[in-house]
């Protein structure tokens, strides 16, 4: 296997990525790593061909040590420094982008960040297409290289890519544990040429041999953060006999090619033509496991071990959702089991203006609604109802061209007016769709059917000549909620 692929234009990385999300933990306790000190044990990543490092705002000093290392190592042109941006739920003005951005590059000491990923907590509100927006404007000023995304659904970053943002990455949870990624992203990758990169590969170290033959541990403190996270993915998927079996599997065939659990698990994923690099967690100044990852990329899968794995994984449950749902829905599988350690809330999308005891409206302040003087949602006693909804966000068009992209932004777009007037998606009862062109009805039919799964609401769906060549669909819906 070549040990490096190229990503874009501007960024050819190695296979393997070295992940500093465990400097969080490090410094858990709130004893801050000396950046000089502990980002010297990054040379012999960069000296083995490990060259690119991934970081965010919010894996502690990351951002901080991995500057000093990459300005004071003797080859920096060839390191790659990637980090997050992870906002707050909420208003995202350009001003904030750019102080986010200009922050990194501070802590990072750099001219330009190589890849700047971006992590939207709520789709609803479409300030994560603005913060998208934001960040490519700073890409075209020279201030980034290339924009990725992490953890995002396929249905979002649909809507992004069919909306002009040029993404070239998606940073996901993707493991013998987790196989979302295999299905509808990998449609979506393989249509728009997006690559992955696969962290949680080793599932916080349980896919190892340190866990061959051990007892269940408990979720709580005497695990580090990573481990409680991937202990409730090991729950969902089955528990921990059902695990124990796929390590003995895994066992075998790692014996077989000289090597360890851990590298046949990431050389599994790695087979996925998608996946451009896996991430590989490291605790600075511990234990380097150098030569292992070098041992991975010389690991030739053989077919019949490849279908040896496939059978074991058959006897694993799938994990719920889509990519990055275990951080927006029930199950949450964070090492809390739910989002008390990342948000404290999310405020609603729309401003609710109260009319009298029995009616609120709420607009989305669209130039169509100010003119014709309507709104975006109107409730009335326990109803709500939506007016006619297009794929429209502070009248630019998203997702131009593409009837899926549009009918997914149209039901966030519906969803947030019945969440903000205290419904919720599954409190629908009526949807109308209006079709402009018939050839498109199936797509956006087969849309509206995963959207609406279990919920199952009456619904319409005809051809109509709709107001806006740039419109491929519009729908309207109306919800009966509890008082």
């Amino acid at each position: 296997m070549d040990n490096f692929i190229k990503l874009s234009d501007s960024n050819i990385v190695p296979r393997v990525l070295i992940g500093l999300w465990q400097i969080a933990d490090m410094e858990k306790s709130g004893n801050i790593l000396d950046p000089n000190k502990i980002s010297k044990f990054m040379n012999i990543y960069a000296d083995n061909g490990f060259t690119s490092f991934d970081m965010a705002d919010h894996y502690g000093s990351s951002e901080i040590i991995s500057g000093v290392f990459k300005n004071n190592y003797k080859n920096s042109n060839k390191i790659n420094l990637f980090t997050k941006w992870v906002p707050k739920p909420g208003k995202i003005s350009k001003k904030s982008t750019s102080e986010a951005v200009n922050t990194a590059l501070k802590r990072m000491n750099q001219n330009q960040i190589d890849l700047m990923q971006f992590h939207a907590w709520h789709y609803q509100d479409p300030n994560w297409l603005d913060a998208l927006s934001y960040l490519n404007e700073l890409r075209i000023e020279g201030k980034i290289k290339d924009i990725g995304v992490t953890n995002f659904d396929t249905i979002h970053l649909r809507i992004a890519l069919t909306s002009g943002i040029p993404i070239v990455s998606n940073q996901i949870c993707y493991s013998l544990l987790d196989r979302r990624a295999g299905f509808n992203m990998s449609k979506l990758c393989n249509e728009f040429n997006i690559k992955l990169f696969a962290f949680g590969t080793l599932a916080g170290g349980f896919l190892s041999n340190k866990w061959l033959g051990k007892s269940e541990p408990k979720i709580d403190s005497k695990l580090n953060w990573s481990q409680m996270k991937y202990k409730r993915f090991i729950d969902i998927t089955g528990g921990w006999n059902v695990f124990q079996k796929l390590l003995v599997q895994l066992d075998s065939i790692a014996i077989k090619n000289n090597t360890s659990i851990a590298n046949i698990s990431s050389r599994y994923i790695l087979e996925d033509s998608n996946v451009a690099s896996v991430i590989i967690g490291a605790r600075l100044g511990e234990n380097n496991h150098v030569q292992d990852h070098k041992k991975l990329l010389d690991i030739n899968l053989s077919l019949d071990e490849k279908e040896l794995i496939s059978k074991s994984l058959n006897l694993l449950k799938r994990v719920p959702g889509d990519c990055g749902d275990e951080y927006r829905k029930p199950p949450y599988l964070t090492a809390s089991g739910d989002l008390s350690h990342h948000l404290d809330s999310i405020p609603n999308v729309y401003k609710v203006n109260k009319i009298n005891n029995m009616r609120k409206n709420i607009s989305s302040k669209t130039d169509w609604e100010k003119m014709a003087s309507y709104s975006r949602a109107v409730k009335y006693g326990n109803r709500i109802i939506v007016s006619g909804t297009t794929s429209t966000h502070e009248n630019k068009v998203i997702g131009e061209g593409d009837p899926i992209a549009q009918t997914d932004f149209i039901i966030d777009k519906i969803e947030a007016s019945i969440s903000s007037l205290g419904g919720k998606l599954s409190d629908i009862v009526r949807t109308r769709v209006f079709v402009k062109n018939i050839e498109d009805w199936k797509k956006i039919a087969e849309t509206h059917g995963k959207r609406f799964k279990d919920i199952n609401p009456a619904n319409t769906l005809v051809q109509a000549k709709l107001v806006g060549d740039e419109y491929l669909v519009e729908i309207e819906a109306e919800a009966i909620v509890k008082e």
